[in-house]
């Protein structure tokens, strides 16, 4: 998986972002509509996807979409974590 991987699909879950503009330093917060519902979206993506567990105090932390990529990849590496 690569950033832009992840981006695709978020893009795809969220309907109310445009192609094209979703970035890996896009604050996560700063989706439109950005809310509980699309947290959960997050989390079920991440098991689905990429066979990772997000917790949602980890996901709470996350500011960018580019430190969402890196708490997947970490999961993946360290999947007891």
């Amino acid at each position: 998986m690569d950033i832009n991987e992840l981006i695709g699909k978020l893009q795809g879950e969220f309907e109310d972002i445009p192609p094209g503009t979703l970035k890996p330093e896009s604050k996560i917060s700063d989706i439109e509509g950005w809310g509980s519902m699309h947290a959960l979206i997050v989390i079920a993506l991440a098991d689905t996807d990429y066979g990772v567990t997000i917790k949602g105090d980890e996901l709470r932390k996350v500011q960018s979409v580019q430190e969402l990529y890196d708490l997947i990849i970490e999961k993946q590496k360290n999947p007891s974590e």
